[in-house]
């Protein structure tokens, strides 16, 4: 049995701004305040900028006047994420002349997709997959609709910046790209992480609560499967056709997938859209028109039965036919 002392403190785990920081051995009768001042001392953020998603405390978000034993944190495990921006960023934030892209992604050639995404032993991850993965729905499939499936991180949201708050982060014209979308598409968000923290983006985005769209079902790490590729060893990746799997009403021909990360729809390149990431959200959010444009795109397509004769890689350049005739002299 463990002792009365070692009950009376814990080691809580805190995620900011890409790093994880461990407060080590606070009591559980200190308060979530005194919580906040031990991390000020590690991350240089001052507690009244920082919010605590995912510290709960009888399923609401915990006051700074909760004590850590009436929290979730006080429970072994338990992951918390933080937002908050210090002091010295805020004064020194300011748009830098001719900033560079950086892209940390890799590129992956046709050749290597068709090889990948064909492969029986893959195949018979997914068929796995389709039987054993748990998909909790949001709001009922709608009969007629096309599929629209969005990652998360540098897609709607740039998760490595430091904030107070989601909206800083979150990309631009996002509310009103879902919206234009949920005329035409189911939208199901699937995100490289562990539900949890998908929940908790998407209510600090405000995405979860719009009165003006409805999100069909959330995804997460659990429902991905690793691939190996020659150049570039072993990869995890969204393989959609655990969706279609799942709902047959759904396949290549009405499903399209926007990701920042090309290597995950190798398992089915046809419908994946590779949007440009969102990064460096203080200095770009007044330039980042991506969703706007996107949006056009959603929409022009809409009309076709058939998505598989579309070249997402050319989708800027794309024209439906009534827009052609219309620029014809």
């Amino acid at each position: 049995m463990a002792s009365e002392s070692a009950l009376s403190v814990c080691n809580i785990l805190v995620k900011w701004s890409g790093n994880e920081y461990v407060v080590k051995d606070i009591s559980v009768d200190a308060s979530v305040q005194e919580l906040k001042e031990k991390l000020f001392q590690q991350t240089g953020v001052k507690p009244e900028r920082q919010k605590l998603l995912g510290l709960k405390c009888k399923g609401k978000p915990a006051a700074d006047s909760n004590r850590i034993s009436e929290t979730n944190a006080s429970k072994a495990g338990t992951k918390i994420m933080m937002m908050g921006t210090k002091e010295v960023d805020i004064e020194t934030i300011k748009p830098p002349e001719n900033l560079p892209e950086v892209v940390d992604d890799f590129d992956i050639g046709e050749e290597e997709e068709v090889a990948v995404e064909n492969r029986e032993e893959y195949l018979a991850k997914i068929e796995r997959r389709v039987k054993e993965y748990k998909i909790e729905h949001i709001n009922e499939p709608r009969v007629g609709k096309h599929l629209l499936v969005l990652d998360i991180d540098y897609t709607l949201f740039d998760h490595r910046s430091v904030a107070e708050t989601g909206a800083e982060l979150m990309r631009p014209y996002l509310h009103e790209f879902l919206c234009d979308a949920y005329a035409d598409y189911d939208i199901v968000i699937w995100s490289a992480t562990n539900m949890k923290w998908i929940k908790a983006k998407m209510r600090e985005l405000g995405v979860e609560t719009n009165p003006n769209y409805k999100i069909t079902f959330y995804m997460c790490s659990l429902a991905m499967i690793t691939v190996h590729t020659q150049q570039y060893g072993v990869v995890e990746v969204k393989p959609l056709g655990v969706v279609w799997g799942k709902y047959p009403h759904w396949s290549p021909k009405n499903t399209i997938m926007f990701d920042d990360i090309r290597r995950n729809f190798i398992m089915n390149p046809q419908s994946g859209l590779k949007i440009r990431p969102f990064k460096k959200a203080h200095f770009n959010r007044d330039t980042d028109r991506e969703m706007v444009h996107l949006s056009q795109y959603l929409k022009d397509i809409a009309t076709l039965d058939d998505f598989t004769i579309l070249n997402h890689r050319k989708w800027e350049r794309y024209k439906p036919r009534k827009r052609q005739r219309e620029d014809k002299p």
